[in-house]
């Protein structure tokens, strides 16, 4: 039948050697979570948010645009 000493030995090599790694590199990446954004990555959004506004404004002026050269055109889409 089934022999549980089989898995003794691999069980105790987890428990050495995987688990403590498992359980420091978990720890870390949720102190790394919660310390929030680092200076480099606060910039980066501050960038994204400015170009999202220039894109939002250009779209305005687009569909201004368009408004006026063809009034129908939001039919057609």
């Amino acid at each position: 039948m089934f022999d549980p000493e089989i898995l003794v030995a691999p069980f105790i090599l987890f428990m050495i050697f995987v688990a403590p790694l498992w359980l420091i590199l978990h720890y870390r990446s949720k102190k790394q979570v919660s310390q929030g954004l680092s200076e480099h990555e606060h910039r980066q959004l501050l960038e994204l948010a400015q170009k999202a506004e220039k894109m939002a404004e250009r779209v305005e002026t687009l569909e201004a645009l368009l408004d006026q050269e063809s009034p129908q055109w939001r039919r057609k889409v």
